[in-house]
C-alpha cells in the first residue's frame, strides 16, 4: 500500500513537473516575419473618411468601441455588424462597411476586446466575455432588422462560434468571411500561411488546468502574429490564452456547426493564402449542414475585405440571405453547394495609406 501511494505521488509529481514545464517554456516564441500580403494591401486604403469611434459600456464597466456607417438614401435595409481578423480592429473593414451603408445597410464595425481601442490589447477576463460583450452592444445599440453579424477570418471563426450558440437568435443572419475553424479542419494552411507562431504546448497545460477549474495560467501569451514592428502601437501583437480560445469557434466545432439554427453564408476568396478555399464546403458538410460557400476567382484573403467584387459579394450574400424564409434556414446537408462569384470589378478609389491588418 506505501509503495502504491508512492508511486501515485511520483506519477503527480511528474505530470505537476511537465505541465509546469509546458506552462513556463512552451510559449509561442519569436513571432514569424511580416506578411507582406496580409500588411500591404491596407497601405492603399484611403482612411479620411473614417468615422470616429463611438463607444458601449459592457456590464464589467469597459468602454467598448465600435464605428458606426449610416445607410444612405432614405430606407434602411436592415443591419450588418462587421467583425474584423486577428490582430486588427474596427478600421480593417471600413471598404466593407462603406459598402454595405452604401447599399443601404445601417453598418457597424467593432473593436473587439483585446483590439483597438476595446480594452486592454491582447487580454480578456474569461472565456466567454467576447459573446457577452456582443450582447451587450446588441442590448445597447438599436439594430434595424434584419440584422446580420459577418466576421473575417479570425473574426468569422468567432461569428460561428456565436451563431452555435444559445445567444444565436440576437442576429438574424451570419456570413462568414474566410474563416478560422480551427486548427483540426481541413480548411487550415499550416501556420495559418505563416500568420501566426503558436505555443502548442503552453495552450495544452492551461487547457489541461482549465480542466480542473483552474484559470490562474488564462492570461499568459500563446500566440504571436507576424505584426511589422512599427505597427504593435495600432495592431495587436499576440493573444493571451484567454483571448485566444474565445476569438474562435467552440473546440468541437462540428458541434458547433450543428447547433446553428439560423440563415448562414459562407464566402471564401479563390486565391485565399491563408485557408484552403475549395474545402469549406467538405468541412460544413461533414458536420451535416448543407451551407452555400461561394468562392470568388481572383481574390485572396485580404482583398476579401478590401476588393470591390468581394464587397458587391458580400452585400449579394446578405441580401440573400434576407429574403430567404427563417425555416429554410439551415438544412441538413444533402449535397455539397459551391459557387462561383463573377463580377466586372470597378475601380477603387482608396489612396490613402492606412494600417488595418488581420488575419
Amino acid at each position: 500500500m506505501k509503495r502504491l501511494l508512492v508511486t501515485i505521488l511520483i506519477v503527480v509529481a511528474v505530470l505537476v513537473a511537465a505541465l509546469g514545464l509546458a506552462i513556463a517554456l512552451g510559449g509561442p516564441g519569436k513571432a514569424p516575419p511580416p506578411m507582406s500580403s496580409i500588411n500591404d494591401p491596407f497601405k492603399n486604403v484611403d482612411f479620411s473618411d473614417l468615422p470616429e469611434a463611438t463607444y458601449v459600456t459592457a456590464r464589467d464597466g469597459t468602454k467598448l468601441a465600435f464605428r458606426a456607417y449610416p445607410a444612405a438614401g432614405g430606407a434602411v435595409k436592415g443591419s450588418v455588424v462587421l467583425l474584423h481578423g486577428s490582430s486588427a480592429s474596427s478600421s480593417s473593414m471600413h471598404l466593407m462597411a462603406k459598402g454595405f451603408a452604401a447599399a443601404g445597410y445601417a453598418a457597424y464595425t467593432l473593436d473587439i476586446r483585446g483590439h483597438g481601442k476595446s480594452g486592454t490589447k491582447g487580454h480578456i477576463a474569461y472565456i466567454g466575455q467576447l459573446e457577452d460583450d456582443l450582447e451587450d452592444f446588441v442590448h445597447s445599440t438599436k439594430l434595424a432588422q434584419p440584422s446580420t453579424l459577418a466576421g473575417f477570418s479570425s473574426g468569422g471563426g468567432f461569428v460561428l462560434r456565436f451563431a452555435g450558440s444559445p445567444r444565436q437568435e440576437l442576429f438574424s443572419n451570419y456570413l462568414l468571411l474566410s474563416p478560422w475553424i480551427s486548427q483540426d479542419a481541413a480548411t487550415l494552411r499550416p501556420g495559418s500561411g505563416g500568420w501566426a507562431t503558436v505555443g502548442v504546448p503552453r495552450i495544452i497545460a492551461i487547457a489541461v488546468l482549465n480542466g480542473f477549474g483552474m484559470h490562474a495560467f488564462d492570461d499568459l501569451p500563446v500566440v504571436r502574429f507576424a505584426v511589422d514592428e512599427r505597427d504593435k502601437g495600432l495592431l495587436t501583437p499576440q493573444y493571451s490564452f484567454a483571448l485566444a480560445q474565445n476569438f474562435r469557434p467552440e473546440r468541437d466545432y462540428q458541434a458547433n456547426i450543428r447547433a446553428i439554427r439560423q440563415t448562414l453564408r459562407v464566402l471564401v476568396g479563390q486565391n485565399d493564402d491563408v485557408s484552403y478555399a475549395d474545402r469549406f464546403a467538405a468541412v460544413f458538410k461533414t458536420a451535416g449542414k448543407d451551407v452555400p460557400v461561394t468562392v470568388l476567382p481572383g481574390i485572396d484573403h485580404i482583398s476579401l475585405t478590401l476588393d470591390p467584387v468581394a464587397v458587391q459579394a458580400a452585400v449579394a450574400a446578405v441580401e440573400s440571405m434576407d429574403h430567404e424564409k427563417p425555416n429554410q434556414a439551415m438544412q441538413p446537408t444533402t449535397g455539397r453547394r459551391t459557387t462561383k462569384f463573377s463580377i466586372t470589378p470597378t475601380s477603387n478609389p482608396a489612396t490613402k495609406r492606412g494600417l488595418a491588418s488581420g488575419g
